[in-house]
């Protein structure tokens, strides 16, 4: 299996199987003399480790990242850094009866047309669980920009669980943390605490829908075409398991306005241009603007539930299907820390790229 890595100066390479040994990423490009260590990148992993609460599978994992390689005395050298997490509560058992089986849903089908060969358990690199290679990356990519970039602040929420979404006007940055779904708005947050308690106790599942929002972002990073900011924000947020739908600023929605109401109107203020408002999500042309970069991704339910489905065996008859084990009614919850990290990932990565071109100067000067 090939493309595994992602990235052009920032460069991360995630390996390893759900129910494999251990996991990990090899992160190359990293500027050298980053303050780093294991608690630094631990505390990314710990929003998204599993079985923290009954909204998530119940899978006990630490999470418990070590760096292999790449750092002296608590800096990165420069090097490629290689991090390893460990699996230590597989249950391999429990996907005994689909081994022959294919899961609605699942790749389960597509990985066994395309390579002949699947592991069953846990769904091998399909699975979710890979995400947490990307979140250690992530936290060595946060560490590089607070070096690089120490005003930019990445924050990741979630705004619509199944057909149910925020009230936008009650948004508050401070609840965000306060709640199991990660969700600026109180009220919605105890609402779907109930409805998920009532899909999860009947084997069920749902979707949902995660912002990520990415604050004093350099004007002036991505480039024309190829190497979009948004072109490349799409793609990670894409490449996460499970998700169907990417849209950057007002996305969808835009086709819906007018010219006149989506273009965001400029003036000139006390420090450089302003803008009355940000349909474009912080990005024209696939280059920063300095707003807020504001990236949407839709998570598609859990495709391992206890509802029986139908289906089909290797040999083609006809069969049905119940995926026990252990699995997220919601998979939206621990997505969003996994879309923080792919925001912080891709952010670094053309951070570094307009230095190599531009040496991060502002080269048209207004006013």
């Amino acid at each position: 299996m090939s493309f595994n890595t992602f990235g052009h100066v920032f460069r991360v390479t995630t390996w390893g199987e759900s129910h494999g040994p251990a996991l990990g990423a090899t992160v190359d490009g990293c500027p050298p003399g980053v303050p780093i260590d294991a608690e630094t990148i631990q505390q990314w992993l710990d929003k998204r480790k599993p079985g923290q609460n009954k909204f998530t599978t119940q899978r006990r994992e630490p999470d418990a990242v070590k760096i292999l390689s790449g750092t002296f005395e608590g800096k990165t050298t420069g090097t490629p850094i290689q991090l390893m997490i460990e699996n230590t509560d597989q249950r391999s058992k429990d996907y005994g009866d689909i081994a022959e089986k294919f899961r609605p849903g699942h790749a389960d089908i597509t990985y066994w047309q395309k390579y002949g060969i699947r592991d069953p358990r846990g769904g091998g690199r399909s699975s979710a669980r890979e995400t947490a290679a990307r979140v250690a990356a992530g936290g060595i990519a946060r560490a590089a920009l607070e070096q690089i970039a120490p005003e930019l602040i990445v924050k990741g929420y979630m705004v619509q669980m199944g057909p149910r979404a925020i009230d936008r006007a009650k948004f508050d940055w401070d609840q965000i943390d306060q709640n199991p779904f990660w969700t600026p708005d109180a009220a919605a947050s105890e609402d779907w605490a109930a409805y998920l308690d009532s899909l999860r106790k009947s084997g069920e599942s749902v979707g949902a829908i995660i912002e990520v929002t990415a604050q004093n972002v350099p004007v002036g990073i991505g480039a024309p075409i190829y190497a979009k900011l948004d072109t490349d924000l799409a793609a990670a947020m894409m490449s996460i398991n499970a998700v169907k739908g990417v849209e950057i600023g007002e996305g969808m929605s835009a086709a819906m306005l007018t010219g006149t109401e989506n273009a965001d109107e400029i003036a000139f203020g006390p420090d450089g241009p302003i803008y009355s408002s940000n349909h474009a999500g912080g990005i024209l042309g696939g280059i920063s603007t300095g707003q807020d970069v504001v990236v949407r991704f839709a998570v598609k339910p859990t495709s391992s539930i206890l509802t029986p489905r139908k289906t089909i065996t290797k040999a083609g008859d006809a069969a049905e299907i119940i995926t026990k084990g252990r699995h997220d009614p919601c998979v939206g919850i621990r997505a969003v820390p996994v879309g923080e990290a792919m925001m912080a990932c891709v952010l670094l990565d053309h951070i570094l790229l307009d230095r190599a071109q531009t040496g991060e100067a502002v080269l048209g000067k207004i006013g």
